[in-house]
């Protein structure tokens, strides 16, 4: 199975924060602590514009995504030209209603947010070794951004995550990490999801037992009700 690396290298650009990059072993249910605040109220106008693209790329097919979520509705604008895998993937993940009922199973204040492991690990293993070869990064990993993350070059699957902070660096020092579109509806209720957690929940134990592991272990975390495509482009 493919997705326990996807954690560990965006984890560990946390070094330089203090933060550990070692893999979760632990299967008892963590002691909670308190939430950390992400700063200010986040709203879209936080979100940087992006850079120009390419010559000769046109920003066209850009459609809606809506994720209801237990903090609210989050509205993703997916840009194809951006990543066009990463954002053909997320598209059929979404419609295939692969999200509904995920957890947002790592919150990181002043880092990200992610989820995209399947409610029930048999569904889930469908997707185990379909993996995405890495668009080019046309885009930064700056706040609001949404990116699919990764366990090194050509890894992708199914988790994707919304940066809290400009993560620049993650494009810079590692491979594959192509933003897909940003928030443009319901940012607050990105940085409102429970952080309580953090990076604790297992993701060998949510592989083999899904949301049955996650409700019993990590009560309190935040999940998508359903995710859809909410509009396209003409």
């Amino acid at each position: 199975m493919q997705n326990r690396p996807l954690l560990i290298v965006i984890a560990c650009a946390l070094m330089s924060t203090g933060m550990s990059c070692a893999r979760q072993r632990s299967s008892t249910p963590p002691v909670p602590v308190a939430p950390v605040d992400n700063g200010p109220v986040a709203n879209e106008s936080d979100v940087p514009p992006p850079k120009p693209l390419p010559a000769g790329v046109e920003d066209t097919g850009i459609f809606n995504v809506r994720l209801e979520t237990t903090k609210g509705d989050i509205v993703i604008e997916v840009h194809p030209a951006w990543a066009p895998l990463g954002a053909a993937r997320f598209r059929e993940l979404v419609e295939s209603g692969f999200y509904k009922d995920c957890a947002f199973f790592r919150v990181v204040p002043g880092f990200i947010v992610q989820w995209g492991m399947n409610a029930d690990p048999v569904v889930h293993a469908t997707w185990g070794d379909n993996n995405l070869v890495d668009d080019p990064v046309l885009q930064s990993n700056q706040k609001g951004y949404v990116t699919f993350a990764n366990g090194g070059a050509n890894s992708r699957s199914t988790q994707v995550f919304i940066n809290y902070a400009d993560n620049s660096r993650l494009e810079e020092n590692y491979p594959g990490f192509a933003p897909i579109g940003t928030v443009v509806e319901g940012l607050g209720n990105a940085f409102a999801i429970n952080s309580e957690y953090r990076e604790q929940p297992d993701q060998r134990r949510i592989t083999s037992a899904g949301n049955d592991y996650l409700k019993s272990a990590f009560p309190n975390l935040d999940y998508i009700k359903r995710a859809s495509v909410e509009k396209s482009a003409p």
